[in-house]
């Protein structure tokens, strides 16, 4: 599917350029296959620019955004950078996932339970942490 996927991406920079929604889903589509692939690094580079564009042409409350940033955040997982993502989730996304979505949509749902897995797979963490992830996953059923 790679090759497939990267030779998408050179037809959507050459024949839809002046599409940024096309390059950015042709971009994901990308991540998405080097993430299924381990190809992690890679991947968490294309998610952190499609999540940055999407961030600054439709704005931090778009369901657009949200998703991608969810996308992100799993990288960020998969890449075992606790410190990055946490505050990302707590501090970022899940708050305006839940003003804008609500707190009982599907990707809200899905970066609470994101935010678990950060908090009690990250190899420093406290008894707070584990507290956290049990109050937000009571918070959620």
């Amino acid at each position: 599917a790679l090759p497939v996927l990267e030779a998408s991406l050179a037809l959507v920079r050459r024949y839809w350029w002046r599409d940024e929604r096309y390059l950015l889903t042709a971009q994901a589509s990308l991540g998405s296959c080097l993430t299924s692939l381990a190809r992690h690094d890679e991947a968490l580079v294309l998610k952190r620019e499609v999540y940055a564009k999407w961030l600054a042409k439709l704005g931090v409350s778009h369901e657009n955004t949200i998703i991608n940033g969810l996308n992100l955040a799993a990288s960020l997982i998969q890449s075992h950078r606790w410190d990055e993502v946490k505050p990302f989730l707590r501090d970022q996304l899940l708050p305006i996932a839940r003003r804008s979505l609500g707190a009982d949509d599907d990707t809200t749902l899905k970066l609470s339970q994101n935010l678990v897995v950060a908090l009690r797979y990250d190899p420093e963490c406290t008894r707070d942490d584990l507290r956290e992830a049990v109050t937000i996953m009571q918070d959620v059923v």
